[in-house]
């Protein structure tokens, strides 16, 4: 058990580092860590490149979330013998975690990467896609309707946590999904603090890119 949680934690956290927002650079010529708010994920692609670098960066950060996991449910429908139920879904959750911490802070980066909200959308994708849908289109209503992505990020995070707890067996995964809300509250301290002060950028300016 211990050998696995290394092994799904170190793939994991490399296959976090792949970043869309390096494929994003390249095409476009712009480094996002030195434009816009300097955060190398979807939504600062959205806002300082427009909505298609947007949607491609999160399609790239999306399906990396969505790989490992489906790489760790398809190690175990071959090995579903050497595990419990339990351990199965707190490693699926180890490598799932990270694979956002080598989002967060890739070490080609300097340790100073995205924010990790791609791909926690494709990490509950893989772990069950109807509550993924429901927790998207949340996400989606609310960051139109307020003209916020702050406050879709926040209520799927919320989505994402209360459906570990109600339906995950095990408190590890439980404890690993509120520790990763905690991480995402400390990366948009400074989006929520512009969000109070009116000063955050609206989502309605991305299309105008």
């Amino acid at each position: 058990m211990v050998k696995a949680m290394i092994i799904f934690i170190i793939i994991g956290y490399l296959i976090g580092c792949i970043h869309g927002s390096k494929v994003a650079q390249f095409l476009s010529g712009v480094d996002l860590k030195k434009t816009g708010h300097g955060n190398a994920g979807a939504s600062n692609a959205t806002l300082s490149l427009g909505w298609k670098y947007g949607i491609l960066v999160a399609l790239i950060d999306i399906g990396k979330g969505v790989a490992a996991v489906l790489c760790a449910l398809y190690y175990f429908s071959s090995n579903a013998s050497q595990f419990t139920e339990v351990q199965m879904w707190l490693l699926t959750y180890a490598i799932a975690a990270s694979v956002i911490l080598g989002h967060n802070f890739p070490f080609h980066m300097g340790f100073k990467g995205g924010k990790g909200t791609a791909s926690i959308i494709g990490i509950l994708l893989a772990i069950d896609w109807k509550i993924a849908l429901f927790a998207l289109m949340l996400f989606v209503i609310l960051s139109l309707t307020t003209n916020y992505l702050i406050i879709g990020v926040l209520v799927f995070y919320i989505v994402f946590c209360t459906a570990t707890y109600l339906w995950i067996p095990g408190v590890g995964p439980t404890m690993i999904s509120i520790v990763l809300f905690g991480i995402a509250l400390m990366l948009h301290i400074e989006n929520i603090k512009r969000l109070f002060q009116g000063t955050e950028p609206k989502v309605t300016s991305a299309f105008k890119k």
